[in-house]
C-alpha cells in the first residue's frame, strides 16, 4: 500500500486518553500519521482502510470492546503490532487479550517516559509488557505447572477415579455432578456447561528465567547479555 495510508493507530472512548497516547506515539513512530478511533465501529473501518503498523487500544469502548478490535486487527492485519494501554493487570483482561492477537499489555498508571521505552522496545522484536505483567504471567504460568504436576500425582494414586468420572465398586452408584460425564460432550456443548478446559502450559526453565528477568524490568539486550545468549535467542523464548 502507498506510503500515505500507512498510520499507527488509537482505539480508546475517552479524548483526554487519547491524546495522551498520540504523545506517546508522536515520539515512538513520528514519521507516521495516528488515527484514532473512539468507537467500535470507527476503529474496524480504519483497520479497512489503512495499513496500521502500531496500535494502541483500550478495553472500554461503547459499542463493543477492545478485545473486538484486536480480533478484527489480528484478522485482517496479522502482521500489525497491537498493544493494550488499560488500567487493569488483572488475569480476567490480560489472557483474553493476549489470545485475541494482543502483542504488548501495558499500564496507563506508568510514567510516560517509560511507556515510550516499552513501545520503543518493539522495533527490536521485543513485547512491551509492564513489569507487574510480566509477573502476573510468571505467576500463572507456575500455576499451571504446580496443577499439572498434582493432577499427575492425584491420577497415579487415585485408582478410582477415570476419564473424568468417579469409579465406584460394582452395584455402587457414582456420585451425580456435571462433570460426569464431560468425555461424552462436545467441545460446544462442555462450553455451554462451564466445562472449558485450558490448554496445559508448561515453561521450560530457561523460558521462566527469561520471564523473570522480564518481569524486573530488563530489556532483551540485557537479558541476552546476563544470560550469555543472543538477543534473538532471548526474542524466540
Amino acid at each position: 500500500m502507498p506510503q500515505a495510508q500507512r498510520c499507527t493507530l488509537i482505539v480508546e472512548d475517552l479524548a483526554e486518553s487519547r491524546t495522551a497516547m498520540a504523545r506517546l506515539l508522536s515520539q515512538v513512530l513520528p514519521e507516521l500519521p495516528v488515527c484514532e478511533a473512539s468507537t467500535r465501529a470507527q476503529a474496524e473501518s480504519l483497520i479497512r482502510r489503512r495499513t496500521i503498523e502500531l496500535a494502541l487500544i483500550d478495553f472500554g469502548l461503547p459499542d463493543g470492546s477492545g478485545l473486538d478490535v484486536l480480533r478484527t486487527l489480528h484478522a485482517a492485519q496479522p502482521q500489525a503490532r497491537a498493544v493494550v494501554i488499560t488500567m487493569f493487570d488483572d488475569d480476567a483482561h490480560l489472557f483474553p487479550a493476549l489470545q485475541a492477537g494482543a502483542f504488548g499489555y501495558v499500564l496507563k498508571d506508568r510514567p510516560e517516559i517509560e511507556l515510550v521505552a516499552q513501545l520503543r522496545r518493539i522495533q527490536e522484536g521485543e513485547p512491551p509488557l509492564s513489569s507487574s505483567v510480566a509477573r502476573r504471567m510468571l505467576m500463572h504460568f507456575a500455576a499451571l505447572k504446580g496443577h499439572a504436576e498434582t493432577s499427575s500425582t492425584a491420577g497415579a494414586a487415585d485408582g478410582a477415579t477415570k476419564w473424568g468420572r468417579r469409579v465406584t465398586d460394582p452395584g455402587g452408584t457414582p456420585p451425580a455432578g456435571p462433570h460426569d460425564l464431560a468425555h461424552h460432550l462436545s467441545p460446544q456443548a462442555r462450553a455451554r456447561h462451564g466445562m472449558v478446559e485450558e490448554p496445559e502450559v508448561i515453561l521450560t526453565e530457561r523460558e521462566t528465567e527469561v520471564l523473570q528477568r522480564v518481569g524486573k524490568g530488563y530489556t532483551l539486550p540485557e537479558i541476552a547479555l546476563q544470560l550469555g545468549l543472543s538477543r534473538h535467542t532471548v526474542a524466540d523464548y
